[in-house]
């Protein structure tokens, strides 16, 4: 990994540890079993424009910043992040537009974080909640994801 990827990778990963912590209450919607974080995704998603590694890494990030907030169950849904960061990493490596790679990557998100409910004892109901809810949280950072990239792009376009 270079230097650059590391310090964008570090930064993230960073992030992801402290918006469950800080903004976990301010942000944090709770529809039970669901429960959201606004922007706990944004940095996932940023972090699939730098490399699949550091994807896994910030995805690493957020599970561990929300065991330290929220427990065990959040995190391993949180856990999924890096899963679907990577792919959508690999996605981006191959030529996919950034937004289309994060609609791309949606199902596979909302799927993944309903299945790691199921074996904690949630029904199919509890899970398709999870899902459900996955899918508009998702959604909701996905669009905040992309203004930022449209809102770096200029300064993106210095500093190269």
């Amino acid at each position: 990994m270079k230097t650059k990827e590391l310090t964008i990778g570090a930064v993230l990963t960073a992030l992801s540890i402290i918006i469950p912590i800080a903004f976990g209450g301010v942000l944090g919607v709770v529809i039970p079993p669901f429960s959201a974080t606004i922007t706990a995704h944004v940095p996932e998603m940023l972090a699939m424009l730098v490399s699949p590694t550091v994807a896994v890494m910030v995805g690493l990030g957020s599970a561990l910043g929300f065991l330290l907030k929220l427990g065990p169950v959040v995190a391993a849904r949180a856990l999924t992040h890096a899963a679907w960061g990577a792919m959508g990493a690999v996605l981006i490596r191959r030529g996919m537009s950034f937004n289309k790679v994060l609609f791309v990557v949606l199902p596979v998100h909302a799927i993944l974080e309903g299945l790691i409910v199921l074996p904690l004892g949630a029904g199919t109901y509890m899970a398709g909640v999870v899902a459900l809810g996955t899918v508009v949280h998702h959604t909701v950072d996905a669009l905040i994801s992309m203004g930022l990239v449209y809102a770096m792009k200029p300064a993106m376009k210095r500093a190269a």
